[in-house]
């Protein structure tokens, strides 16, 4: 537990500069939390998984039948104009993979965002999203990361969160990068893509990570440390 928080603290608390964030997932709503306390404290705030399409869905792109959240898009918007304010950048797909439906090897495509047809759903994010995150990367020296980037359970929509995951712990092993990942489908992910021993961290506190990138005072840490 205390290499646990010796690795948050480096992270958020007092992270060498840019600090980068991953957030994916499927539902903006059990995450607002997480996205308006870090979006206070990154350089860069990369939104991937479903929840981008809440967020493409708030700058008025059609998403076709991919899981989103009508009611959420004042929040993503709210969350975009904190970014303004703070001065980080929110990283959104600019390509995704889509499908008619979501099974193993179903027939698909790569198409920009604005190209999604009505009756497609965003799977997995492109190449050119990749590429972006990339160049983002090279800049960063401290990645805090939880969520997948699409649905990594069903190839070949695992694409994106593979390519993704291999560049951090790329850039982790060269003693680039502090990295920090946690949360269950965050780890699930990072084992699939075969990385989990490269990241600096991954953290198997589950919802608890997910409390303490929210900024929650976390009640048995409390008691511990003032002992």
């Amino acid at each position: 537990m205390q290499a646990e928080l010796c690795h948050l603290e480096k992270a958020l608390d007092n992270p060498q500069r840019p600090l980068m964030a991953v957030v994916g997932g499927a539902k903006v709503s059990t995450k607002i939390a997480l996205l308006e306390n870090l979006v206070r404290k990154v350089e860069t705030l990369v939104i991937a998984g479903a929840m981008a399409n809440t967020f493409l869905a708030a700058e008025n792109i059609a998403v076709g039948k991919s899981l989103y959240e009508p009611d959420h898009l004042d929040t993503a918007r709210r969350v975009i104009h904190m970014a303004t304010e703070s001065g980080a950048v929110i990283l959104l797909p600019r390509d995704v993979v889509v499908a008619k439906e979501c099974k193993p090897d179903a027939a698909h495509r790569t198409v920009a965002v604005n190209e999604i047809d009505p009756q497609e759903m965003v799977l997995d994010v492109g190449p050119n999203s990749i590429k972006a995150f990339k160049a983002r990367l090279l800049a960063t020296r401290t990645l805090v990361w939880n969520g997948p980037f699409g649905a990594f359970e069903t190839k070949p929509f695992d694409a994106g969160t593979v390519a993704a995951a291999k560049a951090v712990a790329d850039a982790t092993k060269k003693g680039q990068l502090l990295s920090v990942a946690g949360g269950g489908d965050t780890v699930a992910a990072l084992a699939h893509a075969g990385v989990e021993q490269d990241f600096t961290y991954v953290s198997t506190a589950g919802g608890a990570f997910l409390e303490w990138l929210e900024g929650k005072e976390l009640p048995g840490v409390k008691a511990l440390s003032s002992k």
